[in-house]
Parts: structure tokens; C-alpha cells; sequence
């Protein structure tokens, strides 16, 4: 049975962040972490009515095998990443280029306060652009362009290696020789996976195979890579009062094909992918990423979900969507 914190376990991290004088009014764990729990602590006397909490806690991390899964220590960038240590190498990066995240009050892995590496930012209040495009589309207009100048940012930000940014920081080298093999190889561990859970996908899979080995053979080599986030979709963007895009779950923010994270714009944003699409992007990288991605989103749900994810039927439409499109680019 997981055990998360209360408003009380957490007192001693945010006093450490704002003084003494800030009471504790209560605390919410946040819907929809599947790596680190993410809590809204309500606070009085302390200049602001509330703060974020992230806690690396292992009762935090729904995916299976957790901080100690293959490739946690950053080499592989498409590992769930997770931890105090890439989220502080993203936190100083993004700041340094100009693009919004949320304002750090603390980090500690003393785990003197709290057992766990935590971290305390700002709350933002505006909410998810998500949500916005229903509630106020005028205001969500406005987001989407500012989230578009955060994106010229960081995906003209070039580095001649690519990888997660807390490993090249290390001086590490990430697994792989180049991008385009990289999303292959893991295309085809997507496709193996998603075989031994889904007849659908078994019964296909080697058209499948032979579909991504020959998008694969028309890529050529490249030898610059932007900053991507890897996983922004509408809801991993949140939105200020005076309409600046903040980004959040920052931690696998990494040197990659900009083609990757378009493709999950794409994806994620649909009619609206218009505002933040950029010219120049490589057609072939364009159609083995979109096949790669599809698999990505059947596999890793379908992973998620032999561990005790809680929201279980939002992840087997995930998965259910995903699949369906990856067989409707088959030819």
C-alpha cells in the first residue's frame, strides 16, 4: 500500500523555503503523476496562499522497476526520467535560455526535512493551457504564442551531442549512435512489447518492423540537435495570470531531433499545432518519428499498467488511441 505525505510531513521543507512565519492551511497531492508526487500546499502568513511540493519519494514512481529502471541514470534518453538532479540541471538550463518555468524556492536532498529528495517552486495560478482552450480560448491564444517563442528558444539552442541534460552536464555520453537509430532500436523494443500484450499489434507486427527499418534506411546523418522537452503537451504547460507559458515536468528535457518533439506537438495539440510549427523540419525524420511515437504510446501505457497506476482507463484510451494509429500508417 503507497504511502503519500500529509500537509504535516511536508511543514518542515516549505518553512525551510519561505521562514518560519508561514503556517500550514493544508495539502492536495495532484492528479496525474506518474513519477514524482506533486502537492498544492495551502499556506497562511506567508506572503502567498500556496506553494508546489515535488517529492521523488519511491512511493511516488508508478512505473514498473521505479528509480532503478534501465537507463534511470540518464544514458538512455527515453527513460522515464525522474529525480532532483535532471529536474535542477533542466531548471538551470531553461532559465538561462529565457523560457518560463516555475520560480525555485528550494531543493533539498538532505532528506533531513522529508524523506526524499524534494523541491519547492512557485504555484502558478492560472492554470493548465489545457484547460484553457476551454475556459478562456482568447487567453489560450496568448499562451500558445508566448509558448511558441519558448520553443524558438530552446530548439535553437544546437549541441553537437544529443542526450539528456543532466548527463551531458556529467560529461556522460548518451546510449546510441545518432537519433534517427536510437528511436529505431526503441521502436522496435515498443513493437516487441506492445506484440506480447495486444493481438492487434502481434498479428501485425511484422509489417510493422519492415515499415520502420525502411523509414530508417532514408534518414541521413546530422550533426546538431536542439533542446526538447519530450513530453509537452498542453496539460505539461502551465499559464500566468499575465499569460506566460510555464513549463513543468521538466525533467527530460534533452538534446534531440526538434522533428521528435514536433511530432508529439502534432500529436498533442492537433488543429492547434499550427501556432507552434517551424519550417525546415526533415520530412523523413517527420514519418519514422511519427511511426515511433505511436508505438511509444501503446507500449509505455501498457507498461504503466501492469503497476498499480491508479487512473487505469485514461491510460488504456492512451494506449487504444495510439494503437489504432499505428496501424493506419502502415501501407
Amino acid at each position: 500500500m503507497r504511502r503519500f505525505a500529509e500537509a504535516e510531513d511536508l511543514s518542515g521543507v516549505v518553512r525551510d523555503a519561505l521562514g518560519g512565519a508561514a503556517g500550514m492551511a493544508g495539502a492536495e497531492r495532484l492528479r496525474g503523476g506518474s513519477k514524482k508526487g506533486v502537492y498544492r500546499v495551502r499556506l497562511t502568513g506567508a506572503g502567498t496562499p500556496s506553494v508546489i511540493v515535488y517529492s521523488w519519494a519511491a512511493e511516488e514512481n508508478f512505473w514498473p522497476g521505479g528509480a532503478e529502471a534501465e537507463g534511470a541514470d540518464g544514458t538512455d534518453p527515453f527513460a522515464p526520467a525522474s529525480g532532483l538532479e535532471p529536474f535542477l540541471a533542466a531548471q538551470r538550463l531553461l532559465h538561462a535560455l529565457g523560457a518560463r518555468v516555475p520560480r525555485l524556492l528550494l531543493a533539498d536532498d538532505s532528506r533531513q526535512r522529508y524523506a526524499a529528495d524534494v523541491a519547492v517552486v512557485e504555484d502558478i495560478s492560472g492554470g493548465t493551457l489545457e484547460a484553457l482552450f476551454r475556459t478562456d480560448p482568447t487567453a489560450a491564444r496568448r499562451a500558445l504564442s508566448d509558448l511558441a517563442r519558448t520553443l524558438g528558444l530552446m530548439h535553437g539552442a544546437q549541441a553537437p551531442r544529443y542526450g539528456r541534460v543532466d548527463l551531458l552536464e556529467r560529461g556522460g555520453v548518451a546510449l546510441g549512435s545518432s537519433c534517427e537509430q536510437l528511436v529505431l532500436d526503441r521502436a522496435l523494443h515498443d513493437l516487441a512489447e506492445a506484440a506480447g500484450r495486444d493481438g492487434r499489434i502481434s498479428a501485425a507486427r511484422g509489417r510493422l518492423d519492415d515499415r520502420l527499418r525502411t523509414l530508417r534506411a532514408l534518414v541521413s546523418p546530422r550533426t546538431e540537435h536542439g533542446l526538447i522537452h519530450g513530453e509537452l503537451g498542453p496539460d505539461h504547460v502551465l499559464v500566468t495570470p499575465e499569460g506566460e507559458a510555464v513549463l513543468i515536468d521538466i525533467e527530460g528535457l534533452m538534446y534531440f531531433d526538434v522533428e521528435w518533439e514536433h511530432v508529439f506537438l502534432r500529436l498533442r495539440f492537433q488543429d492547434r499545432y499550427g501556432a507552434l510549427a517551424r519550417p525546415g523540419l526533415d520530412p523523413r525524420r517527420l514519418d519514422l518519428y511519427t511511426l515511433a511515437m505511436r508505438l511509444s504510446l501503446v507500449a509505455g501505457p501498457l507498461r504503466l499498467l501492469d503497476g498499480d497506476f491508479p487512473d487505469r482507463e485514461f491510460m488504456r484510451g492512451i494506449a487504444e488511441h495510439n494503437l489504432k494509429e499505428a496501424l493506419a500508417l502502415l501501407p
